[in-house]
């Protein structure tokens, strides 16, 4: 499929302008309007709900199968290393040094 250069040079001033529009929507409609204290609860929950099912895809499919135990592992290692609030340099470091690890031991 082929695009025309005018198509695409109004495809991206349209989002330019929509992006620019929402931008400029939020600090001109804080103080007129109050967001509900549940509607706050439930968007936080959602984005932790949403975060966690990433990190689940992400770590147990791949290729459309079970990912290796491995990585499995390696994941939750880093998962109990930032829940106890270890830097995230050393999370990232603890878990792929495990996945490495496992998978050098044959575990893969």
């Amino acid at each position: 499929m082929t695009v025309s250069t005018p198509a695409l040079l109004i495809g991206i001033a349209t989002l330019a302008l929509g992006t620019f529009a929402f931008r400029f929507a939020g600090p001109m409609l804080a103080g007129r309007w109050t967001i509900p204290e549940r509607f706050e609860q439930l968007t936080g929950i959602g984005t932790v709900v949403l975060l966690t099912a990433l990190v689940a895809t992400a770590t147990f499919i791949s290729d459309h199968e079970i990912s290796s135990p491995a990585r499995i592992i390696g994941v939750a290692v880093g998962g109990v290393l930032a829940w106890r609030r270890v830097p995230f340099v050393a999370v990232v470091v603890a878990a792929a040094t495990t996945t490495a690890l496992l998978r050098l031991a044959g575990m893969s």
